[in-house]
This record gives C-alpha cells, sequence and structure tokens, in this order.
C-alpha cells in the first residue's frame, strides 16, 4: 500500500484520510510550546497571536517523530511518500532525512516540496488522485517533483517583522515594511525560500497586486484543485471580489495554520494554486 505522509505545515491536518499520516511541528506562544493541530488549533492560535506582544517561534520535528511514522510503514511493508515543508524555511525536510537512515527502509520517498499550506495539499492531492489510478510510487514522485515547480503562493502582509524574528528575512529586506502604511507582498521563491514580491501602500493596492499575479500567472483550469484558493484570516472578502471583478475564479477559502501563521503574522492573506 502507497500512504502519505506530511507535516502540520502542509495545513492538511484537517483531511480525514485513512493513507495521510501528519507530523507536527511546535509552536511556541506566550512562553508555552505546543503541538501544531494536536494541541493547539488555528482558531486559538490566532486569538493568541493577537492578544500578545512577543512573538511566536516554530520547531521543526525531531528525527524521532519521523522515524515513528517510518517504522510503522516498515513493519506493514508499505511505501510511504512524504511531502514536506520546503526546506528552504525549515529543517523539518533534513530531520524526515535523518530518520529514514536510522529505519533503514528504501520503500520511504521524501520530496522537498519547496513551498507550504495549501501548496502542499495541492501536492497531496495529485498524489492521493495518482494512488487511486494505480500508479507506482516512484511514478508519483516524479509527478510531484515536476509539479511542485508550478505552485504559487503569494501573501500580503502586515509587517515583515514576524518574518525576521523567525530567521525568514533579512533585517534588510524586513526594513521594507517597516513603514506606516506599506503592505509588502511575499512569494515562495522557486528555491523555497521567502521573498519580497513588491511592496504597496494601503491594503487596496496590496489586493490589486495579488490579483495581477493570479491574470499574469493564470491557474491550470484543467484541473479542478489546481484552481485559486485565498488564504488568510484578514481581508479575504475584499481579495475575493477583487478576483471575481477579473474574472478569476476561486475554489476554496483556507485559513492558514499556526506554523505559516508564526511567520506571515496576523493579517496575512494571499493566492495559492498551481499555475499553467
Amino acid at each position: 500500500m502507497i500512504r502519505i505522509l506530511v507535516d502540520s505545515a502542509s495545513d492538511v491536518s484537517h483531511i480525514n484520510s485513512e493513507n495521510i499520516t501528519v507530523v507536527p511541528l511546535s509552536v511556541t506562544i506566550n512562553d508555552k510550546t505546543y503541538l501544531d493541530g494536536v494541541e493547539l488549533g488555528h482558531d486559538e492560535f490566532y486569538e493568541m497571536l493577537t492578544a500578545t506582544e512577543t512573538f511566536p517561534k516554530s520547531s521543526q520535528p525531531s528525527p524521532q517523530s519521523f522515524a515513528e511514522a517510518f517504522e510503522q510503514a516498515k513493519e506493514a511493508g508499505d511505501e510511504l511518500i512524504c511531502i514536506l515543508l520546503s526546506g528552504g524555511v525549515s529543517g523539518t525536510c533534513q530531520s524526515a532525512r535523518i530518520a529514514k537512515e536510522l529505519v533503514e527502509y528504501d520503500n520511504i520517498h521524501i520530496v522537498d516540496s519547496l513551498t507550504g499550506s495549501y501548496g502542499v495539499y495541492l501536492l497531496v492531492q495529485q498524489a492521493q488522485k495518482m494512488i487511486q489510478q494505480g500508479h507506482t510510487a516512484q511514478e508519483i514522485v516524479a509527478e510531484i517533483e515536476s509539479l511542485k515547480e508550478r505552485v504559487m503562493v503569494y501573501l500580503s502582509v502586515d509587517t515583515l517583522e514576524y518574518l525576521y524574528r523567525g530567521g525568514r528575512l533579512s533585517k534588510t529586506s524586513a526594513l521594507i515594511g517597516g513603514v506606516a502604511k506599506i503592505k509588502p507582498v511575499i512569494y515562495v521563491t522557486g528555491e523555497g525560500k521567502i521573498g519580497v514580491f513588491n511592496k504597496q501602500i494601503g491594503i487596496s493596492r496590496a489586493i490589486n497586486a495579488l490579483v495581477d499575479v493570479a491574470k499574469n500567472n493564470p491557474a491550470d483550469t484543467d484541473h479542478a484543485f489546481y484552481t485559486i484558493c485565498t488564504a488568510g484570516t484578514h481581508n479575504i472578502e475584499m481579495l475575493e471580489s477583487k478576483l471575481a471583478e477579473n474574472s478569476v475564479q476561486v475554489t476554496q477559502r483556507i485559513q492558514m495554520g499556526p506554523v505559516v501563521g508564526t511567520h506571515a503574522g496576523p493579517e496575512a492573506f494571499g493566492i495559492i494554486y498551481i499555475r499553467k
């Protein structure tokens, strides 16, 4: 049997599927550490985030966390495809690789997604579809490795301070978002790192920048789940309305989880999809 493993930063922990295993990252906020998706839910995290002046921190799973899941796959004789948070922003993939060496089981396939949040979920959906169609694990991994290059993640954030404090942006880059009314638009680069796409004055212009991205890099509408998902906690209705005005179809809305929220901050919103 081919199974899928993800980490909780993928925000697919809400999916009820027998063949998906979720390994949680941890989030520390107000000096207390929680397992993402196990001890801390999305709504609770954002309530805490907006009520505190301290910056949260996230931590990758330990190799042992992966080893336990890998041992189970080994004992069952399953093949395990691990689609994990970008190695450009986290050591999660490295922990999984160490665990694979410890378990000594060749039928574990580790994919650095070069993305996060719903971007990983899109790749997971494709993997599940191919499992149902009877493809081999090697064929599925090859498809995911190709498809991940087309995943688009663009977010407007209120400040870059969270990304700087979490070590995901340099101090120089973070200074871009330090001016009042400036709304930086960030994105996940082709190397799986966080980049500053541009900076806009005010929410409306930030929304227009996201709409321009969707128009200039249209979604692959040949596949139902490749189309655009809106993500975030603020200004989602405004973004969706503007996308609709420009004939850009939105198929789903998600709330990004604690790990992504730790670095994007409490007022991030944006678009995630697979481009043509």
